[in-house]
């Protein structure tokens, strides 16, 4: 499980830039709170040499998976709390329960600067809520 800014990513799959290559299906962790990305840690090196290759062969586009050798895609994020294949709203609801959680650890800890990034992460999440509760009444 890989955390950013304090929240699980999420797996997927999706297409990356290096220099000038586009490199599809490329297995993914993606934070719900500041959109960060990384390449999945199982498929990392396999990533940096295919990305090599495909930009020293002037490759604008490649697919992952017909070069790099690698588990399926339930085996890579079988350790993920949550996939892209799930309902968003119940990725942010995940997302907050977590949160509090780590509030109430935070308060024992009387960290006020983890209770003030949770926080503000409470309010990033709790937007993303209401947005997707809208979007789901119409």
């Amino acid at each position: 499980m890989s955390f950013c800014c304090g929240a699980s990513m999420i797996g997927t799959k999706g297409t990356l830039k290096h220099l000038r290559t586009h490199i599809h299906n490329v297995p993914i962790l993606l934070c719900p709170v500041c959109h960060r990305v990384e390449v999945h840690y199982l498929v990392e090196n396999e990533y940096d040499i295919l990305a090599e290759y495909a930009h020293s062969d002037q490759a604008p586009e490649v697919d992952f998976f017909e070069y790099a050798e690698h588990k399926s895609g339930e085996d890579l994020f079988e350790n993920c709390v949550n996939t892209e294949n799930e309902d968003p709203l119940e990725i942010v609801l995940n997302q907050i329960d977590m949160a509090l959680d780590l509030l109430t650890v935070a308060k024992q800890f009387e960290d006020e600067e983890w209770m003030d990034q949770l926080k503000r992460r409470l309010q990033i999440l709790s937007k993303r809520k209401h947005r997707l509760l809208q979007r789901n009444a119409t």
